[in-house]
């Protein structure tokens, strides 16, 4: 859930030139360096996670003799635990997030599939279920990738553009269901083509004035109480991570076009376009310290999408994306984002690690469709490794935004 305890923005504070945000697109685009690969075997059991400390706290031997050295199909190596959060969209949350991670065949170059659940009630009283997966089959073969989610979900608005403010917010609440799901085959090695199908239905969209400012501009865009978008996916990938939980190296780039179609049910015809692009370089060159650096790019043509439909802050798949900035923060019909963050061992056991990062994005004005500023965030994290296995770590991290924006981010698995 991407949220925090977030100060107001100044009056008058504009976003940074957008020059600087094309520098970190470019150079996001053209890093290179080899990427220094490892596999899973080469785990060692001196390393250590937070269920060895478990398991010497509770003296269970069951913990402490984990055999899993060897890749093997058909085992699970599960992460997860019921916990209590904090943020600025929540307030105080019961949280129980999950995630499954498994091979199905011991190949060696054979990709870790993963299943992730997480359900979510909040003090504002939100509810949230979801459940994403990214399979792999025997050898790599097919890529089944699922996107399954129920919200019941009150939240702020902030209205369109990047020109927003903090205190310049509308109440909305609504109720959520998506249903996408992929299948990829591979073309030629490490490259994949896929098909599949995306639903998005909104409905009780209730708003109640809070700022007159956003609400006429919400209501101006158009906004009814109830919205539907279905259409295909069409997907290309690249991706040759064995890791994708938390990559020690590699390449990662998915391209997804989607029409969506009124004869499928959608409320209008409208196109959406996303590159999601990252790169994973070892530094120093052996070490298992990693520079990780991510594009995230979010672009709607050929009609107006959904008001809640639109690129925002935070609602890319994953919910990652603008650490230091609450949820929804910023929206528009198109979006450009990039992220650089370092990763290191804290403790050669691997047992704890940290994280430095910094990220930008900007969005669209609107009516006028025009990229003008950009937003920027920074921040610091500490990694506690769950599963060594997996390489499943639970992150926390804090950031900060521009205006005094800021706030705690919590994760099971790396942020991309």
């Amino acid at each position: 859930m991407n949220g925090g305890v977030l100060k107001r923005m100044r009056p008058g504070e504009q976003p940074i030139p957008l020059k600087y945000l094309l520098m970190l697109i470019l150079f996001l685009c053209v890093a290179g360096g080899r990427c220094f690969a490892q596999d899973t075997v080469t785990l060692k059991r001196k390393q250590k996670d937070l269920i060895d400390v478990a398991g010497s706290i509770l003296q269970a031997k069951w913990l402490l003799e984990r055999d899993t050295l060897s890749k093997k199909s058909g085992r699970i190596y599960f992460s997860g635990a019921p916990s209590i959060g904090y943020s600025l969209t929540s307030g105080w949350a019961a949280i129980f997030v999950g995630d499954a991670a498994f091979f199905t065949s011991e190949y060696q170059e054979q990709k870790i599939s993963i299943v992730y659940v997480d359900l979510l009630y909040t003090q504002k009283d939100q509810f949230v279920a979801r459940l994403q997966s990214n399979v792999w089959t025997r050898n790599n073969t097919i890529n089944l990738v699922s996107d399954w989610r129920y919200y019941w979900y009150p939240q702020k608005t902030y209205g369109l553009g990047g020109q927003s403010t903090l205190e310049n917010a509308v109440d909305q609440t609504y109720s959520y269901i998506r249903f996408h799901q992929t299948v990829l085959a591979p073309v030629i090695p490490n490259w994949y083509f896929g098909l599949g199908l995306a639903y998005d239905y909104h409905y009780d969209i209730v708003q109640n004035v809070g700022s007159s400012d956003v609400f006429n501009q919400i209501n101006q865009y158009g906004l009814s109480k109830n919205t539907t978008s279905a259409g295909l996916l069409v997907n290309v990938l690249y991706d040759d991570r064995i890791n994708s939980i938390n990559p020690w190296g590699g390449t990662y780039f998915n391209f997804v076009y989607r029409p969506n179609f009124t004869f499928f049910g959608s409320d209008a015809s409208w196109q959406m376009a996303s590159l999601d692009v990252r790169r994973y370089i070892p530094f120093p060159r052996n070490s298992e310290n990693i520079l990780a650096l991510w594009s995230y790019n979010w672009f709607t043509f050929a009609g107006n999408a959904p008001y809640l439909d639109l690129p925002a802050t935070g609602w890319d798949p994953f919910s990652n994306t603008g650490r230091g900035y609450i949820q929804g923060r910023f929206r528009s019909k198109n979006l450009v984002y990039g992220e650089a963050e370092y990763r290191f061992k804290i403790l050669r056991n691997g047992l704890i690690g940290g994280v430095v990062f910094g990220n930008a994005q900007t969005v669209t004005d609107w009516p006028g469709n025009n990229f003008n500023g950009v937003a920027l965030g920074v921040g610091t994290g500490v990694r506690l490794k769950f599963n060594k296995y997996s390489r499943t770590n639970v992150c926390i991290d804090y950031a900060w935004g521009q205006g005094g924006s800021q706030g705690v981010f919590v994760n099971l698995g790396e942020v991309f």
